[in-house]
């Protein structure tokens, strides 16, 4: 039983690998039309369960019953953005449930930061 208990950990361990990796948490760059580059990056949870057991038998015939289960929260955090050599954090206020609100505010988010380094450029 053992064995067929780790089996079923291994497969469930190796579909999250498959699903989550570095550039779920660190995204693709995006380079807006101003030369800005806005790198998203998110907050990854994630959870497994397994289990499994020999059941009794009458006949020789060994009977094995488990399964096993994943689940995996993505939250957008922050955005990193770059311009001019420069790096700042924009954090994002989001919850798990509010996902579709987070993406909404990317609009908006993008032209807070466009004013933010217009407003510097006239000060300097």
């Amino acid at each position: 039983m053992e064995n067929k208990v780790q089996n079923l950990m291994g497969l469930s361990i190796d579909k999250i690998k498959e699903m989550v990796d570095v550039n779920t948490v660190i995204g693709e760059p995006m380079t807006l039309s101003d030369g800005m580059t806005l790198i998203p990056v998110s907050r990854v949870s994630y959870g497994f369960a397994s289990g499994g057991s020999d059941l009794p038998t009458k006949g020789t015939q060994e009977l094995f019953g488990g399964g096993g289960g994943a689940g995996i929260t993505i939250v957008p955090i922050a955005f990193l953005c770059v311009t001019g050599g420069n790096v700042r954090v924009v954090p994002m206020v989001s919850t798990p449930d509010t996902l579709n609100q987070a993406v909404n505010m990317i609009p908006d988010v993008v032209d807070r930061i466009g004013g933010f380094f217009n407003k510097e450029k006239k000060q300097g």
